[in-house]
């Protein structure tokens, strides 16, 4: 097979990544990737040796610039042409662009870590390489990079094992010892299946090394340390707990998903309709198949077979990625982040500890998948916060926990809360704001917090209510036409049929009054009418 064909047959990435499994094999010379983009944070640098110091603060000005683009992440391609062109450079020359790019970062408050080097082929005798590599800064204010990921599988899946080992630093022992301290009832903890949302967090510094529970740090403690955090949320696995299931997918807007399978029950249970979720929800997801400690190699690769082929189906058009090696896991973030279609899938194991360091390194590359122009755009609208959790605190009163779908919060915000019974909006006060349990005075669109409310009657207050900026002049309405996709269900769907609808964080029962469509339907697509008492944005799901 000839150069070209090799390139033409390897799907398009504009992060080189494809290129970079070509390099491994072939001597082809010279390499071409994509142009760079101006959007986005990923820099292609041909060399950074001894510049000017005019210079010098124009590349500064450049890695601000990339920086705020990845919300705080940056990734830059040293020995890379603008177009794209794979050049390389001799070891003198990438040492210096190294040493410049460290100076550059120290300027912006930041750090750098080498994430991978490959040798080139170039018109030249020397040896030369191209080296990529992460810039993260630490952020000012605790604004800290987050993603939330949904965590989702059949029940007995190893969901909250996985997270325990994730968040604790320790290997389970193989009898659940490592979920323990995420179970939120007693229940739970008999059984060993989880039935309500929990939390759990894990962090990584500006040089890209894990920051958790190990060695007895606090939740406050890992925030401070951390520059990125990942916000795990578990779910229920099992088929009675659907509701709450898709009650954390609408209302607390994960980033992603992990969907978790077991390799050796495969695709069993709730796990298809998990699948089916992610997919109506839009979310994106990567897959990681547990306990390959318990099955022979051949089981692990049939179930990862197994997934291959409901990936490829018509109803997903995703493109499994195997992840095998850490520069699979580098690939398969810079890939996932860039793509919709791409599914990265993880082989691992909670007891041995086997590819576990391949997640982490995908959960630290991963960047943000909104760009910064979309979450300027949230930040520059009216406030709105959704309230998903009410609380009262001794010596500070009552306090709401939720998202911030929009606009900016501040202490000392005046805001409105509702719809109450009658459907009016009362006035109330932000007296203070916490995020991860840390004090934070500011809070912006996408995050999610613990707002303080001094004195306001927290009977007043219910799980899915919305505060919002007195200027928005909210409305509410009691009946909303939506058009819904009927993936499936035993009884037909007709006039009178009583559903669940979640929109955002609120959970209501309704009756459908109206069916824009022929007859009953068991499987299809139709516009209904439903009679209910809800806001009028989000994605409507039915269950």
């Amino acid at each position: 097979m000839s150069c070209e064909q090799q390139l033409h047959e390897k799907p398009p990435a504009s992060l080189l990544a494809s290129l970079w499994g070509i390099m491994d094999s072939t001597k082809c010379e010279p390499l071409q990737g994509s142009p760079e983009a101006e959007d986005g944070n990923i820099e292609y640098k041909l060399k950074l040796v001894n510049p000017s110091q005019y210079r010098f603060e124009h590349l500064v000005t450049q890695m601000k610039w990339r920086l705020q683009e990845g919300r705080g992440e940056a990734v830059y391609q040293i020995g890379v042409e603008d177009n794209g062109l794979l050049v390389g450079l001799a070891e003198e020359e990438m040492r210096a662009s190294l040493k410049t790019l460290h100076r550059m970062a120290e300027k912006v408050g930041a750090d750098i870590t080498i994430l991978r080097e490959r040798e080139v082929d170039y018109d030249s005798d020397l040896p030369r390489k191209i080296t990529e590599v992460l810039v993260r800064k630490v952020p000012d204010n605790q604004q800290f990079l987050d993603l939330r990921v949904a965590v989702l599988g059949n029940v007995d899946s190893g969901k909250s094992t996985l997270l325990g080992v994730l968040t604790q630093g320790e290997l389970d022992n193989g009898r659940g010892r490592a979920r323990l301290n995420l179970f939120r009832h007693l229940h739970e903890i008999q059984s060993g299946r989880t039935s309500s949302i929990s939390f759990e967090i894990l962090g990584f510094n500006s040089k890209g090394e894990v920051v958790n529970y190990s060695d007895s740090r606090t939740a406050e403690e890992i925030c401070e340390s951390s520059s990125k955090m990942i916000t795990f949320i578990d779910l229920a696995g099992h088929h009675k707990y659907l509701h709450t299931t898709i009650f954390g997918l609408t209302s607390y807007c994960p980033d992603c998903a992990l969907l978790l399978v077991s390799a050796n029950t495969g695709i069993a249970g709730t796990t298809r309709e998990h699948l089916g979720l992610a997919l109506a929800l839009k979310v994106p997801f990567f897959i990681v198949v547990s306990k390959v400690d318990l099955c022979a190699k051949t089981t692990v690769e049939r179930t990862v077979r197994q997934l291959e082929r409901v990936l490829k189906q018509p109803g997903c058009h995703k493109v499994p990625m195997l992840v095998t090696s850490e520069d699979d896991a580098v690939t398969a973030a810079q890939q996932f982040a860039q793509s919709p279609n791409v599914t990265p899938i993880f082989t691992l194991s909670s007891v041995s500890g086997e590819s576990l360091d391949l997640l982490k390194v995908f959960l630290n590359i991963l960047p943000p998948l909104t760009n910064s122009k979309e979450q300027e755009e949230l930040m520059q609208q009216l406030t709105e916060f959704q309230v998903d959790e009410i609380y009262t605190v001794p010596e500070v009163g009552t306090v709401v926990g939720g998202t911030l779908s929009s606009g900016i919060c501040r202490e000392g915000d005046q805001l409105v809360v509702g719809p109450t019974d009658d459907g009016c909006f009362l006035e109330l006060r932000v007296c203070s704001i916490q995020r991860n349990r840390s004090a934070c005075r500011v809070l912006r669109a996408g995050q999610a917090a613990t707002l303080a409310l001094g004195d306001f009657d927290r009977a007043l207050l219910r799980k899915g209510m919305v505060m919002v900026s007195p200027e928005m002049n909210p409305t509410i309405c009691s009946v909303f036409e939506a058009e819904i996709v009927l993936l499936f269900h035993a009884t037909t769907f007709r006039r009178g049929f009583q559903v669940t609808v979640h929109v955002g964080n609120v959970r209501q029962t309704a009756v459908v009054e109206k069916i824009h469509a022929k007859g009953t339907r068991r499987k299809g697509r139709a516009l209904v009418i439903f009679p209910s008492f809800l806001s009028m944005d989000s994605l409507v799901s039915l269950y």
